[in-house]
């Protein structure tokens, strides 16, 4: 017997997934513990191993590979509890991170209502402040020719600089055109860790080796800012994996959509970012693979934040201009959009206008929505759920946890209801099409101002609270059919379990196109190399790596590329290359309309990319017999709850998960308890437990 043992910290829930020789699955669930993580990460597979009942220490000896993903990034950029980090770049060149994007710098990355008032905002306050940046004597020109030697006695003040007065712990070090030749940077890192090995060190060379100077530079700063606290947080589960009788490997997710070692996740925080988001559309694509489904909106709602993904054709959408609290990073990034919208959200009222608004602030796991009973005084949205007879307060996280209700009750109306001249009843349903007003608007942004139609595609709806709201906000979108899968709550461990170990390898060149494949051909050929030596370094078999091919475009005096991935056959021949532009410029046209494309204004590449995987073995699930339609020994009883198109709560039936059987079908208006998370079925709508033990909810 052996088990592979997946999990994802969040901001309020750290969830596991067990899967045991390679066929079922067992989850698990603990409220995080920040500021030490590991602690929420032990609790939640202890919780998987009770029901297993197992001894958690057994688990570990058995399992041959455990995989994580965590918010440890995000939250260090969020909170500003980085490294104090200097930085060390071109002479001439020390205001790039301050300036950002010139003009639009100021704006970028504001909300909506940010950009009501342009005269107030100001560019954000960068993670190395003016002080901690010096220049150095040094210039490579864009083909990487030296075209003035590296002054190392000004390298070598700079770091005395930063490292003995100003007592930074890490370094980033970006230099003009270094990813074109990188040997300056290289000799900064020798000097820095000459005099000081404990400096963390981050090149751009490394890091982010791509063109534009400000989002290279910026991306560096991130991955050194972050960089020593991954480092400690990962060194510190490990320990504690090994405590607890733990000596396989371990592997971490990666923004890009792939696994690293943690030895070399260490070093590339900024690859980490929203990697557990990243995980949950993973997840879902393996999902939609087996049920043949190739367009999915994966949406997913926990305690902090609601992030959708979009997966089109069975291919998964890649950010253009990834951003993490209005930093700009140029590293590879599976697309998640986001806002502050969960189950820990923030009720409140707008100061001028008393609008009630849900986010972005959270309460978190600690204190936590009111109902949990741990402090928690401001109403959140989970209080709004139970509010609305959508939780029941004696079975929450499968009996687990009893909710105060009494309480809850009590602040709500003090707070919200009573302010806007509401019962605790009405006031609630507010709040509640509030939420799903915001969740359907922000997938608006990403179907319909993109050229998509909702109605063509699935919704996929996991996270602990996504599937008390999805029934509802999937009628307003069009969508006719959602999935809620069985490991819903824990929907981003699954897609860790499920997830390649992934290199990623850039070089960027400008060449026109067509120009000869063989030129093209050679440019990938050391990164091949590299990426098969790393793979055997890891235990691959050749038959268990896979390479996949993209390139960069843009039409000749552009700025900004679009990557399109090589379909054709590699090595590339005449015809897979006009394949390869024809793709680019139908991607072009599908993103800025129809008739935008314009080839004789010139084609260039300028970035050739490669990922390359490590074929992880997959779980495979054999479909359970299906039984007959009636869910009448699920039945656990009748509740009010808010049903949609009602002004008042309504009689609804109730569910036990555990009881139902495979072809069940749920008639709404009704609500599923599972021990992880609780599905609703609004009127008119059916849902059917299907083979696998995922709900699929029929919109009419």
């Amino acid at each position: 017997m052996s088990y592979v043992v997946a999990t994802d910290v969040g901001g309020t829930c750290t969830d596991t997934v067990i899967v045991e020789d390679g066929r079922s699955v067992f989850i698990g669930k603990a409220l995080s513990t920040p500021p030490d993580f590991a602690g929420g990460v032990i609790a939640s597979i202890r919780s998987a191993a009770d029901g297993m009942q197992a001894d958690l220490d057994d688990i570990f000896r058995q399992t041959t590979l455990f995989v994580h993903g965590s918010t440890v990034v995000d939250n260090t950029l969020l909170e500003r509890k980085g490294a104090r980090t200097g930085l060390i770049t071109t002479a001439g060149f020390e205001d790039t991170l301050l300036v950002t994007r010139g003009a639009y710098g100021r704006w970028s990355g504001l909300s909506e209502e940010g950009l009501k008032h342009p005269v107030a905002t100001d560019r954000p306050a960068p993670l190395v402040p003016f002080g901690l940046i010096r220049g150095v004597t040094e210039r490579v020109d864009y083909k990487g020719a030296i075209v003035r030697e590296l002054d190392e006695a000004e390298v070598a003040e700079a770091v005395s600089y930063l490292v003995d007065e100003r007592q930074v712990e890490s370094v980033a070090v970006a230099l003009l055109w270094s990813f074109a030749n990188p040997v300056h940077e290289q000799r900064i890192r020798a000097i820095i860790n000459a005099h000081s090995p404990a400096t963390h060190v981050s090149l751009s060379s490394e890091i982010a080796p791509v063109p534009g100077e400000y989002e290279r530079t910026s991306t560096t700063v991130i991955n050194a800012y972050a960089g020593q606290v991954v480092s400690r947080y990962i060194n510190n589960l490990q320990n504690l994996l090994t405590q607890h009788n733990y000596r396989g490997p371990v592997l971490v997710m990666q923004g890009y959509g792939g696994l690293l070692p943690a030895e070399q996740a260490a070093g590339r925080a900024v690859h980490m970012l929203e990697c557990g988001p990243v995980a949950g559309v993973i997840g879902s694509k393996f999902l939609g693979d087996g049920m043949g489904d190739g367009n999915i909106i994966a949406a997913d709602m926990g305690g902090t934040t609601f992030k959708v993904g979009i997966i089109q054709d069975g291919e998964i959408e890649y950010a253009r201009e990834p951003l993490i609290d209005r930093f700009h990073y140029s590293v590879p990034k599976i697309d998640v959009a986001s806002i502050g919208a969960g189950g820990g959200s923030l009720i409140s009222l707008e100061q001028d206008t008393a609008a009630p608004l849900v986010g972005p602030q959270s309460a978190g796991a600690v204190p936590g929505p009111i109902c949990y009973g741990l402090g928690g005084t401001q109403p959140t949205l989970t209080d709004v759920l139970l509010l609305l007879g959508y939780i029941d307060p004696q079975r929450f996280l499968n009996g687990a946890m009893t909710l105060d209700q009494e309480t809850t009750v009590r602040l709500f109306r003090e707070q919200v209801a009573e302010p806007l001249g509401l019962s605790v009843e009405q006031a609630a349903i507010g709040i509640f099409r509030v939420a799903n007003a915001q969740v359907t608007d922000l997938i608006h942004k990403i179907t319909v101002e993109q050229g998509l139609d909702p109605r063509d595609f699935v919704l996929h709806a996991f996270g602990g609270s996504c599937p008390m709201l999805a029934s509802t906000f999937a009628l307003e979108l069009g969508v006719q059919r959602v999935i809620v899968p069985y490991t819903a709550s824990v929907n981003c461990a699954f897609g860790l379990a499920s997830t390649d170990v992934m290199h990623d390898y850039s070089t960027t060149l400008t060449k026109s196109a067509p120009c000869p494949v063989d030129e093209i051909n050679a440019i990938y050929e050391p990164m091949i190399s590299a990426a098969r030596q790393a793979l055997e370094q890891e235990g691959f078999s050749e038959d268990k790596m896979r390479f996949r091919q993209s390139v960069g475009f843009r039409y000749a005096m552009q700025v900004h590329e679009i990557i399109t991935p090589v379909r054709a056959a590699t090595p590339l021949d005449k015809a897979g290359l006009e394949q390869l532009v024809n793709d680019f410029e139908t991607l072009y046209e599908s993103r800025y309309g129809k008739g935008s494309a314009y080839r004789d204004a010139g084609i260039e590449m300028t970035r050739f990319r490669l990922s390359a995987s490590g074929m992880i073995d997959r779980p495979e699930f054999a479909a359970r017999p299906r039984a007959g339609a009636s869910p009448d020994a699920a039945r656990t009883g009748r509740r009010r709850i808010f049903v949609n198109g009602h002004d008042n709560l309504t009689e609804a039936g109730i569910f036990d998960f555990e009881k139902l059987l495979p072809g069940n079908i749920i008639a709404g208006p009704a609500v599923i308890h599972t021990p992880i998370t609780t599905i609703v079925i609004q009127d008119g709508q059916h849902g059917l437990m299907d083979g696998y033990r995922n709900i699929v909810i029929e919109i009419t």
